[in-house]
């Protein structure tokens, strides 16, 4: 059913941004007059077909979903009868050529803002900046923060969430800032501004859980080693652990917290364990071997488990933000302009070596995201296709020949040199544009099989 429920929700991600950019080119071809052929969602052989509107436009879905195009009448492609000539997307002045061309990853940077707005209006949920224990040898333990503290503003941004500080301070780690003014509220009350120094974060470091390279992990209440749940087909599950299970030692070594627990489990990959587990007043003695996983370029064990939770006590720790119509919007242009220069930055480190190409996702992670960002709620839905449908907008903007960038790119030296790119330095511009365009797709597809085989 996860599976299943994974492929709907990859479907119909997919399904809305492109239908989105391709309205976008839609929308601007036909107010400039251009005569639309065909609207196609999808690759190759049709699959569904019909014609509309007075042009009998074919509106087709295709077999291939990955991606979709509109097809203008054209005279370097077909051959156009006198009567539509003007029509054609070729006959159009360069202004309105790189309208249509834009309109698409356009349309995408409007989405974000749309569901970035409902979502803002809906109420962003998370949990309270309350800092835990802070990590020995870190930044955060350098710029003396203590646990117990809430994190209250960073720079002049105030932050209402954990997920606000990941952000802000993700955003400020990119831009390599030498240190960044945090402003917390102790336990007892008081304000203190803490300086700290992000410059000590390696560029391979901003993956991942950024945080935890802070040294920053958020509050959390006790938790008893308890077993609240086995993922099926796990190292537990295999081993016989059941859910309500108190783990009271591993190995002899007496466990008291869960995070005990989890510490000495991550630290012993395929290493054997002997669990001296409570069950239903009965004290037994269960081995499991830690499954072996790849973790930001470290191998950790996983059985597979997670805790009985206290849902009174983590109840307290959550936090909804609403916003109202007008601050909501102002806010989702903000979080659309903030998230398409970040990505723009992460390429560029990427282009220049700074950041792993392992940060490129291809189809199979970005189904993954989809369908556990469904099962989390609407909220967590709409921010993940927010996220994407920036991602393909900046993408398109790309200057590479075959993308919407490409193609801008030509119109921007045709309005300098005064006249079109020679057909021939287009041949040649589209050729370069595939070969970069399937090398950063076999990148993708390799770093999402490389995260299958090591999770």
């Amino acid at each position: 059913m996860t599976f299943f429920f994974t492929i709907i929700a990859f479907v119909v991600a997919l399904g809305v941004l492109i239908v989105f950019h391709e309205f976008g080119h839609y929308l601007v071809a036909r107010g400039c007059g251009v005569k639309v052929l065909r609207f196609s969602i999808g690759f190759g052989q049709p699959l569904l077909t019909k014609r509309w509107g007075k042009d009998q436009t074919e509106w087709v879905v295709a077999a291939f979903p990955l991606g979709g195009y509109v097809k203008m009448l054209d005279e370097r492609e077909d051959e156009v009868a006198p009567v539509d000539v003007a029509r054609s997307f070729n006959r159009q002045p360069v202004a309105r050529r790189f309208a249509i061309v834009a309109a698409g990853p356009i349309a995408n940077f409007l989405l974000a803002i749309l569901l970035y707005w409902l979502l803002f209006i809906l109420g962003v949920s998370g949990m309270k900046p309350i800092l835990g224990p802070v990590t020995p040898a870190t930044p955060a333990a350098f710029a003396a923060f203590e646990p117990g503290e809430t994190i209250t503003k960073i720079g002049t941004e105030p932050v209402a969430t954990w997920q606000d500080a990941r952000w802000l301070l993700l955003s400020h780690a990119v831009d390599r800032s030498p240190s960044i003014s945090v402003e917390v509220l102790g336990p007892g009350g008081g304000i203190t501004r803490r300086e700290l120094d992000l410059s000590r974060i390696d560029a391979d470091e901003l993956d991942g859980d950024f945080l935890k390279n802070v040294g920053l992990r958020n509050y959390l209440p006790p938790m008893k080693s308890i077993i609240g749940q086995v993922a099926s087909n796990s190292a537990g599950d295999r081993s016989g652990l059941l859910a309500g299970d108190e783990i009271l030692a591993i190995n002899g070594d007496e466990i008291i917290q869960w995070e005990e627990l989890v510490e000495k489990i991550r630290t012993s990959p395929g290493t054997p364990l002997t669990l001296e587990i409570q069950r239903n007043n009965t004290i037994v003695d269960i081995e499991v071997i830690p499954d072996t996983v790849t973790e930001n370029g470290k191998k950790i064990g996983k059985v597979g488990i997670g805790p009985q939770v206290d849902h009174d006590e983590l109840e307290k720790l959550l936090v909804k933000v609403r916003y109202s119509p007008g601050a909501a919007l102002i806010k989702a242009m903000n979080k659309t302009w903030e998230t398409s220069v970040f990505t723009l930055q992460m390429l560029w480190k990427m282009v220049a070596g700074e950041v792993s190409w392992k940060n490129v996702s291809g189809p199979i992670t970005i189904a993954d995201y989809a369908g556990k960002s469904a099962q989390m709620g609407l909220a967590s839905y709409l921010g993940f296709l927010a996220l994407i449908s920036i991602s393909l907008g900046v993408l398109n903007l790309l200057p590479i020949p075959i993308l919407d960038g490409g193609h801008l790119l030509y119109y921007v030296v045709e309005i300098v040199k005064g006249s079109p790119l020679s057909a021939r330095a287009a041949e040649i511009g589209q050729q370069i544009g595939m070969v970069l365009l399937f090398t950063l797709m076999a990148f993708a597809i390799y770093n999402d099989v490389s995260r299958l085989i090591s999770s």
